[in-house]
């Protein structure tokens, strides 16, 4: 008989404030301890009635160029990097409180959220974890975006794809046996990206409103990277695609035993697989 690992919190709570990456707007949040089932919840505490957002696919609201939370008057955005951390470091239950419509950016990575879990410490509780296992392998595919599922006992493990047509890019690949250790060495210090022939577009659209090189990596097809520091590494932008993959994967609401293949990934085709694997669950006898 299989025994699921315990489940996890915070030992003390985590802070952090900034802009937020698509509102412009300055916010606040903290990642506090909760109890066993309490789950990962966001509270909009500057909301008349303090309303809960828990994060499951559920309740996301939006998928464009971040994954956004909402029900109804309430929502919360760019929350896909603090999640892959708590979900990197194992941590099932958590209460997110939330001053403002976005959690703040930061550096554009999971780093600082990241290094303060670690700091605050991560604790074992009196109940068993959800797990989902993958039983048997599952394709979706979307047009040119594919994701594989196969199973796997030993835990989750990805393997990521990109392709850009832009010289500084192109196509990049990671692969890693998720763990806290291995997300932040490989993946959490990894910087969200775009491009400055689409910055006018997609602020028209009302995003990117507090993005800059502070907490952005952008690219130029002519002049390359114009932040002055360069990139942390080559292949920078597939690991933060990685990182935001596993953000969303933690949607699911549970631990995932698989391996996960994706081609091209974003927020919409991994909240596909994330319902799949529910539809999936929910069917077997």
């Amino acid at each position: 008989m299989r025994v699921n690992p315990p489940q996890q919190t915070l030992a003390a709570p985590v802070f952090a404030e900034g802009v937020g990456l698509h509102t412009g707007a300055w916010c606040r949040a903290s990642a506090r301890p909760a109890p066993p089932h309490h789950g990962v919840r966001f509270v909009r505490t500057d909301l008349p009635g303090a309303p809960e957002l828990p994060a499951r696919v559920s309740h996301v609201r939006a998928t464009l160029l971040a994954t956004t939370l909402g029900e109804g008057d309430a929502s919360v955005s760019t929350v896909e990097h603090l999640l892959a951390a708590l979900y990197a470091l194992g941590i099932d239950n958590a209460r997110i409180e939330v001053e403002g419509p976005e959690l703040p950016v930061l550096d554009g990575s999971a780093c600082v959220w990241t290094e303060r879990a670690l700091s605050a410490g991560v604790v074992a509780q009196d109940a068993e974890a959800a797990v989902l296992r993958v039983t048997r392998p599952m394709t979706l595919t979307d047009g040119d975006r594919q994701v594989n599922l196969r199973p796997n006992d030993e835990g989750l493990h990805l393997q990521v794809a990109v392709n850009f047509d832009h010289p500084a890019i192109g196509e990049q690949r990671v692969r890693l046996a998720v763990s806290p250790q291995t997300f932040q060495a490989e993946l959490a210090w990894a910087r969200t990206f775009g491009f400055l022939e689409e910055v006018e577009r997609i602020r028209a659209a009302g995003l990117a409103q507090g993005g800059s090189l502070d907490n952005a990596v952008v690219f130029c097809r002519a002049r390359g990277v114009l932040n002055p520091e360069g990139l942390r590494a080559a292949d920078e932008p597939v690991r933060h695609k990685a990182l935001d993959l596993l953000g969303d994967l933690s949607l699911l609401g549970a631990r995932l035993y698989a391996e996960v293949e994706v081609r091209r990934p974003g927020h919409g085709m991994t909240l596909q697989a994330v319902r799949a694997l529910l539809d999936e669950a929910a069917a077997r006898p």
